[in-house]
């Protein structure tokens, strides 16, 4: 077990004409269990796209008219109101709530028609998002009058108020709903905090926990969510201080609460810190250790240069009988590529049973660190021989070697990205901003804006893209520049359409 004293070292670094009924469940149920929703009476069919839209028009022309107004409107006009049909008229107005209230309260005038948990927590949710919170409190008691209450209507309800920063009514809710006979659940209580945490709202769940605390006793998972939270923030020091208190109440932290402490310690370049909770480890808890674990540390010292440290955990990996994955192995081979070592790093890669495309990252990243862009295209050619389908990031990272990060840099005007940069905006009639940039690079030495190779790749994968590539790739060969007119040619294969692949495979 992890004891507290090891990990007390990190407490420095702190831490439509009818009356909607909405009708209760019956008396009987149990208080600790959320009522099971009914099946909606109505057939769930498509939607009238036309009706939703009619209806929709007089919601939000008529929302600042009156009920009585809105009603006979809305009874004038021909629609089959469903579950389905009111979740539709949700989706349309996604941060208005006026409209969708408005036609909420049709609704409730329509005896034939019975709401569910589903649309309810719908509403709620559209309620929460246009910051109503007065109104939001009101329509998530009438939820638990109706007994309609789910683990959904507890996230949206505890998301809202802490994005709203209504901190006492997040506790409250709790409170409220164990007024309506649903009691104090751990259960809802984790699935509340890891909401909380995976939207970066830590600081609100740890309230929420502490306020609690008298009422419902965190568990591990509690407290693995909060430190998660902490950690996906970056703050290391409340982090540390959940592991601790984590720690003083009996329960041990698992694999995934001691690797995402290690990551976020990396990230953060607290190398020292990070290497003591892996220490601590493999003192203690030696047996809990496996490839996820010493890969994120291995990965993490190769890209700090650390071979000599790397090679050592690697080491012990191997006399533990824990076989290094591709990703392991990607790691090692960037490291000893970035230091210069080809040699051992293409020993590693043919030792290898089958290389996966991260390890021909690690070996083209490696290589694009050296300068040696020729070299790594050579790499990518290998890759392809393989079977091992390059994806975007490989075309990014190859253009960035060969062009740079904002474009190529050259003596010759005609391929300077900066000419060609100014030109292109001339060509598409933008001259004023051709002529600021051209005073900028003139006077002030300011560089164009650094080209985006991703929007560049994914705007022209495409048939007219294809095209353009197997032109672009001829005249780059005519010019000399083989590796990027391999490099276009290929990414050109790759976004032909699949009748195009079927017939080049069978021309072949």
């Amino acid at each position: 077990m992890l004891k507290p004293k090891i990990f007390r070292s990190f407490t420095f670094l702190l831490s439509h004409h009818r009356h909607l009924q909405i009708i209760p469940t019956s008396a009987a149920t149990s208080a600790a269990q959320f009522t099971p929703q009914l099946q909606s009476p109505n057939p769930i069919k498509p939607v009238n796209e036309t009706h939703l839209l009619r209806v929709c028009t007089i919601l939000y022309q008529q929302q600042y008219s009156s009920n009585q107004k809105i009603h006979n409107n809305l009874c004038k006009t021909p629609f089959d109101l469903t579950h389905e049909f009111f979740l539709q008229v949700c989706n349309k107005f996604p941060y208005s709530w006026r409209p969708l209230y408005k036609f909420y309260e049709f609704t409730k005038s329509q005896p034939h028609f019975n709401h569910t948990s589903t649309t309810l927590n719908k509403m709620l949710d559209v309620i929460g998002k246009s910051r109503n919170i007065d109104l939001f409190w009101e329509v998530l008691q009438e939820i638990g009058r109706c007994q309609l209450v789910t683990p959904k209507t507890y996230i949206v309800g505890l998301k809202t108020l802490a994005e709203a920063r209504e901190l006492k009514k997040c506790v409250e809710i709790f409170h409220l709903m164990n007024g309506f006979g649903y009691g104090y659940s751990v259960e809802i209580l984790n699935k509340v905090v890891e909401a909380l945490c995976r939207n970066k709202l830590v600081e609100e769940a740890k309230h929420v926990v502490l306020k609690l605390k008298d009422w419902i006793k965190p568990t591990g998972v509690t407290y693995r969510w909060l430190i998660y939270g902490f950690c996906d923030v970056g703050d290391v020091i409340e982090a540390s201080k959940i592991w601790n208190l984590m720690v003083d109440e009996g329960f041990e932290p698992d694999i995934e609460c001691v690797e995402t402490m290690i990551e976020t310690l990396f990230k953060n370049n607290r190398y020292d810190e990070a290497l003591k909770v892996f220490q601590s480890m493999r003192v203690n808890r030696m047996c809990d250790l496996g490839i996820s674990t010493y890969r994120l540390v291995i990965n993490w010292l190769c890209k700090k240069g650390k071979l000599g440290e790397s090679y050592v955990v690697f080491e012990e990996m191997q006399k533990r009988g824990i076989k290094a994955d591709n990703l392991t192995l990607a790691s090692i081979t960037y490291g000893l590529m970035s230091r210069g070592r080809i040699r051992e790093a293409y020993s590693v890669v043919q030792g290898m049973e089958k290389p996966d495309i991260s390890v021909y990252h690690g070996m083209i990243k490696g290589l694009l660190k050296l300068k040696r862009a020729s070299e790594a295209t050579e790499v990518f050619r290998e890759m392809i021989k393989r079977g091992c389908e390059p994806i975007m990031h490989t075309y990014v990272m190859l253009l960035q070697g060969h062009l740079g990060k904002r474009g190529r840099k050259g003596s010759d005007p005609l391929v300077n990205f900066d000419t060609i940069f100014v030109g292109g905006l001339v060509k598409a009639g933008r001259t004023l901003d051709a002529t600021k940039y051209a005073e900028r690079l003139l006077y002030k030495k300011v560089e164009v804006p650094r080209f985006d190779y991703n929007k560049f790749l994914h705007y022209y994968s495409s048939e007219e893209g294809v095209v353009m590539f197997e032109v672009m790739s001829k005249k780059l060969r005519e010019v000399g520049h083989f590796d990027l007119a391999d490099i276009f040619a290929r990414y050109g294969e790759q976004m032909a359409t699949r009748d195009r692949r079927r017939n080049r495979t069978t021309e072949s």
